[in-house]
């Protein structure tokens, strides 16, 4: 394997990964059923020798190695999101159970044991999990030394550009690095984007950054020029992808529908998905976790109280004025991280904000206390705002929520992230939290509030775990 490719591990080694993990989970839920006697003591008649499964041993690998492959695990290798994948295992491993205890039950009756089924069932889906986990911690590493990943460079720096560095940027599963833009006219670095060149440059540029593939992603009134970037790639044997979308797509930040009219595509801009049943599912699922969570962590609670009040004077809570949904102000609560005076010095700060747009962000902020350091480390100082997410002014999931004086430096078309309400976790926080550029977060937040659905608020909560535990941007 070298430098500059994306094709590990490839789809036959998991494949071959998979199989030796079902087999595997397989014998292991014989032996604890038989030999450490789970679900009762066989007696010696009944006890079906390991030779006797190895007929539906093999016919449950083969049915789940056809399940996962419908299923799309081995369609982009370990690019989807590892909570995706997760949920992916957990359907098609009990679809294939299920039918491989029919089908068993049709050609044995009951002379094979459920239990085996059931416990093999748990444990295929827990080694598998292990199996693509460990699969995604080594192309880390290989990617962390340079292996196993495409040097992209995007043709197009205007809205749609932004939009594919942003995706490419935050989604290192992806397996691409960004070695920045080129456009037709000259420029300058977008914020963590560099700006490489012209389009007429674009020979020198990829000779000069090693660049493996170009994802061309021009605004409508230069599609023409698309033809002979293609050419010229095909030339060179350059790997290429095209992202084309319609005008109204760069102008309503991504947020339309496409349906059909008797062959005719019609166009409308998206509405808020948020909204009737959807909203009021949403509210009881954040009562029920928010009430859980709130009562199982009341003895945190007094301990990080504690702490705080021994480390620095002041009180334990620190109530702040943000904005919700629909503008409304609402006071949020925290654990107070900073010292008490930490308000009043914020003008002799404001020189090093290290953050863009209306935001206020120091990685290593004067003001902030040792026992708030650990808080902001671990996301422990936004605990108290379940209570926020039990008066309904907050959710579990949703945008981040906003100081007024940021509100009041909004574009237009930022103010869209008030027409839901704030969540305690986001996309933007799964995606890098403060290391991301206020507009890519809003863009995050615009995306979430028109494609909301259930699965993705289990897929931001399941994400938002290793985000924590890994820290990243958090400060």
């Amino acid at each position: 394997m070298k430098k500059g490719t994306n094709q590990f591990p490839s789809k036959i080694w998991l494949a071959v990964s998979d199989v030796l993990v079902v087999n595997l989970a397989f014998l292991l839920a014989y032996w604890i059923r038989y030999s450490l006697g789970v679900f009762g003591e066989v007696a010696e008649p009944n006890y079906v020798k390991i030779r006797e499964y190895w007929a539906a041993q093999i016919f449950l690998s083969l049915i789940l190695f056809i399940a996962y492959a419908l299923g799309g695990l081995y369609r982009r290798p370990l690019r989807a999101p590892f909570a995706d994948e997760g949920v992916s295992i957990l359907a098609t491993t009990s679809i294939g159970i299920t039918l491989t205890l029919a089908l068993v039950y049709l050609y044995r009756g009951l002379a094979y044991s459920r239990g085996v089924f059931l416990i093999a069932w748990f444990l295929i889906i827990l080694l598998l999990a292990l199996s693509r986990m460990l699969w995604r911690l080594l192309l880390a590493e290989l990617r962390r030394r340079g292996f196993a990943v495409q040097r992209v460079l995007v043709v197009g720096g205007d809205h749609l550009g932004k939009r594919v560095m942003h995706v490419i940027a935050t989604e290192p599963n992806l397996g691409y690095q960004l070695v920045g833009f080129v456009q037709e006219e000259a420029g300058e670095d977008l914020g963590r984007f560099p700006f490489l060149g012209r389009m007429k440059d674009l020979d020198q540029v990829v000779a000069n950054y090693d660049v493996n593939e170009l994802i061309i992603a021009l605004p409508s009134s230069q599609h023409h020029k698309i033809v002979e970037i293609a050419e010229h790639c095909r030339r060179q044997s350059l790997a290429f992808k095209l992202v084309i979308v319609p005008d109204i797509y760069e102008l309503s930040l991504g947020g339309i529908n496409v349906d059909d009219l008797r062959g005719i595509p019609v166009i409308g801009v998206k509405e808020v998905s948020i909204k009737g049943i959807n909203l009021m599912i949403k509210r009881v699922i954040d009562l029920a976790v928010a009430s859980t969570l709130f009562i199982l962590l009341a003895p945190l609670w007094l301990i990080l109280s504690i702490a705080i009040k021994l480390d620095s004077p002041g009180p334990a809570l620190f109530k702040q004025v943000r904005i919700g949904k629909g503008g409304r102000a609402f006071q949020a609560y925290k654990f107070r991280s900073m010292k008490n005076t930490a308000e009043a010095d914020l003008p002799e700060l404001r020189a090093l904000n290290e953050a863009d747009g209306p935001l206020f962000k120091i990685k290593n902020d004067p003001r902030v206390t040792r026992v708030g350091h650990f808080l902001r480390r671990t996301s422990l100082d936004e605990m108290p705002q379940l209570i926020n997410v039990l008066k309904g002014e907050m959710s579990l999931v949703g945008p981040r929520p906003p100081l007024p004086s940021e509100v009041e430096q909004y574009e237009i078309w930022h103010r869209k992230r008030l027409e839901t309400a704030p969540g305690l976790t986001g996309l933007w926080q799964v995606s890098g939290r403060s290391d991301l550029p206020f507009d890519e977060m809003v863009l995050l937040d615009i995306y979430y509030i028109e494609n909301w659905s259930l699965a993705l608020d289990l897929r931001i909560l399941l994400r938002t775990v290793p985000a924590i535990l890994i820290g990243q941007g958090a400060y």
